[in-house]
């Protein structure tokens, strides 16, 4: 009697513990199977992320469009007068090397009256000129940018464009561990309920 009461001690909490883990396994891949409809006994199924995938990517062009890459972000970023200065020697250069060179060889009698001295004070005004002008051609540049690229159309149709493979690959990569713990949170339920079983059945006897 000793023996059989360890038996079920043992085998039904692991029991349960397998039911539990198999029936979240399940549950998970049900989340992206089956990949397209399928009618068993009257009932339709239809993993849920093909089956709302474009929904899916509808809900999340919106939030990237609106809450991680926003053409307000973006202007202002590229507008910031400290990114621009870090532009500033490179463009420094250019117009150094354009008076010195480009210019002369284009108008060689300028050449003749254009000294250091102008040249220097030449640059000084145009890159004067060019702190002042960046941020507003920036700012509308991104404008433009904004009425011609539709960023949360063009989120929504690169996600509905994915294959069902790509899409589960994407959402395993980023999920995997925790699948992986709702699996085994499963077992573990499964086999805490199996011991309880057990100890009701022992403790109130039939």
């Amino acid at each position: 009697m000793n023996y059989l009461l360890l038996i079920q001690f043992i085998v039904i909490p692991l029991i349960s513990a397998f039911i539990g883990w198999f029936t979240n396994w399940v549950a998970i891949k049900m989340l992206f199977h089956p990949r397209d409809p399928k009618r068993i006994l009257g009932i339709t199924f239809h993993g849920i992320f093909p089956k709302r995938q474009r929904i899916f990517a509808e809900k999340l062009g919106k939030m990237i469009s609106a809450e991680f890459l926003s053409f307000e972000d973006i202007a202002e970023k590229i507008a910031n007068p400290q990114n621009l200065k870090k532009l500033m020697p490179m463009i420094e250069d250019h117009v150094d090397k354009f008076l010195r060179n480009k210019l002369s060889d284009e108008m060689p009698f300028l050449s003749l009256f254009i000294g250091d001295r102008t040249i220097a004070s030449l640059k000084r005004i145009f890159m004067q000129e060019l702190e002042i002008l960046f941020p507003q051609l920036m700012k509308s540049y991104a404008g433009h940018l904004q009425e011609e690229l539709d960023l949360e159309m063009i989120v929504t149709e690169k996600v509905s464009a994915f294959s069902s493979d790509k899409l589960e690959s994407i959402l395993f990569q980023i999920m995997s561990k925790e699948f992986r713990f709702v699996e085994i949170l499963g077992g573990v339920i499964g086999f805490i309920i199996g011991i309880v079983q057990v100890l009701i059945t022992f403790l109130f006897p039939t």
